[in-house]
């Protein structure tokens, strides 16, 4: 019925701020998905001035199941090895064997953290048995889900499919992604659910009607803190980006130099009120947050509270021993401590590893393509280097807000992830050369390749490669 209006009319057929505005989450999941985004585009002619371009989104849609199929078949390559527990699988997969128990043991395991990865963990097992294919599977999924939202976000930043496939890639030749994606812990759970919540938001933040997609990241920000309680970092970035607009649409600020591109306009966001920003930043988060203990805890408000308390507790004492590969925040961005999660001699002079490390070759890159960004939100005021830099920085800086002192590199995996729409926005700035993006994205892809036999323990590498991969004293 609407496609014909839209015919007899000669307007736009596809959705868009001013040919269909979202009243629902359905619908913005359905535009989200698709991978909607701000960008010029062929449209009737006495529609040119109003309707803003999107990329094919049928195009979108079909990439992104493509990028997760591909995503998620490589990663379940050489999955389960080794067979035994790898790091802090010693934690998490007991506690999700408990809770397929027929009652429920006490005292219960891994209490320190809320249940949704652990849930899915025990589905898993259930579903493959209590192995090693079992335990791992949906960190893959989760792995290729959260390649499949930075594709997503460089749909919005960049509003072209060939940017997007670039931050995707560089994002997936991370080796931080891929490791956390192989193994059973929570932290791909988390970062899985708030990359999906990030690039709802940064497709939502430049449209006149933001509700629904600003519902569906609330409700995606409330999982991802179920599964671990850093997923709150990135919903905590889109509550002072929401605050900071109203309150100078409040003060009426205006910048005397106004662009279409700057980030904050006095014209954003006209409907979208004070109840609005509570239901989507705090009602539906806690919702899906909450919704995850009822199979622990029923609805028992005391049980409830006590299981907040507990978390509380333990992410926030400074009462922690050392650990071997412990490292502070500072450090993280320089790659100074990488985690050994495992490391077993097969042969007299062969071995197999898993080291969370980063890939120097992305990440050292990151930090001047970061300090460009910074420098364009400051002076040009650019919307897209706006929201790199706040949800950059906020995820990692969130760290030092922290009184515990126990850290380690894999919790700068959300941050780390994100620097790859930074060197894509540096890389495609005007007067560079189209081909340079895509020879850094191979050269992403050698560093990759190195780093592999130190990356999957199904590979397997000589101490020599070993030793020689291991470059700093301090990664040792």
């Amino acid at each position: 019925m609407w496609r014909n209006y839209h015919k007899r009319c000669g307007t736009c057929v596809m959705l868009s701020d001013t040919c269909g505005r979202m009243r629902s989450m359905k619908s913005a999941i359905h535009i989200f998905l698709r991978g909607e985004a701000d960008l010029p585009r062929k449209t009737s002619q006495q529609m040119s001035h109003n309707v803003p371009a999107v990329p094919k989104m049928s195009r979108s849609a079909v990439l992104a199941v493509a990028i997760f199929l591909i995503a998620h078949l490589a990663l379940l390559i050489g999955l389960t090895t080794p067979e035994k527990f790898v790091f802090d699988e010693v934690h998490y997969v007991p506690a999700a064997r408990q809770m397929l128990a027929p009652a429920m043991s006490q005292p219960m395991l891994n209490p320190m953290h809320p249940p949704l990865a652990k849930e899915l963990m025990a589905a898993s097992i259930a579903a493959f048995g209590d192995n090693a294919l079992g335990w791992r599977y949906p960190a893959t999924l989760f792995g290729a889900l959260a390649i499949v939202a930075i594709y997503l976000c460089g749909l919005a930043l960049f509003s072209a499919q060939g940017p997007a496939i670039a931050a995707t890639l560089i994002a997936a030749f991370n080796q931080m992604l891929y490791v956390q994606a192989r193994i059973a812990m929570l932290d791909i759970f988390a970062l899985g659910f708030s990359l999906l919540a990030v690039a709802a938001f940064m497709h939502g933040f430049r449209r006149p009607r933001p509700h629904a997609l600003f519902a569906l990241a609330g409700t995606l920000f409330g999982l991802a803190a179920a599964c671990k309680w850093s997923g709150l970092f990135p919903l905590g970035i889109c509550i002072v980006i929401v605050a900071v607009i109203r309150l100078m649409q409040g003060w009426r600020t205006l910048f005397a130099d106004a662009r279409p591109g700057d980030w904050y306009r006095p014209d954003l966001w006209p409907d979208f009120r004070v109840q609005h920003a509570a239901l989507c930043f705090a009602v539906l988060p806690a919702m899906t947050y909450l919704a995850a203990f009822v199979p622990l805890h029923g609805v028992s408000l005391p049980d409830l509270i006590e299981a907040q308390r507990r978390i509380f507790a333990d992410n926030t004492t400074t009462a922690i021993a050392g650990h071997t590969y412990m490292s502070s925040w500072p450090s993280w961005p320089l790659l100074a401590r990488p985690v050994w999660f495992l490391f077993d001699k097969t042969t007299e002079d062969n071995v197999s590893a898993i080291v969370f490390l980063g890939n120097p070759l992305v990440l050292w890159p990151a930090l001047a393509a970061l300090a460009v960004v910074l420098r364009d939100f400051i002076v040009t005021r650019r919307w897209d280097a706006f929201l790199i830099v706040m949800f950059f920085f906020g995820c990692w800086l969130a760290w030092a807000l922290l009184p515990r002192t126990l850290g380690f590199i894999y919790y700068y995996l959300p941050a780390a992830t994100i620097a790859s729409l930074a060197l894509v926005y540096v890389l495609r700035r005007d007067g560079l050369p189209r081909w340079l993006l895509w020879a850094y994205v191979g050269v992403a892809a050698i560093g990759f390749a190195v780093m592999l036999p130190i990356s999957a323990a199904f590979v397997g590498t000589s101490m020599q490669t070993f030793n020689r991969l291991m470059l700093f004293q301090s990664w040792i």
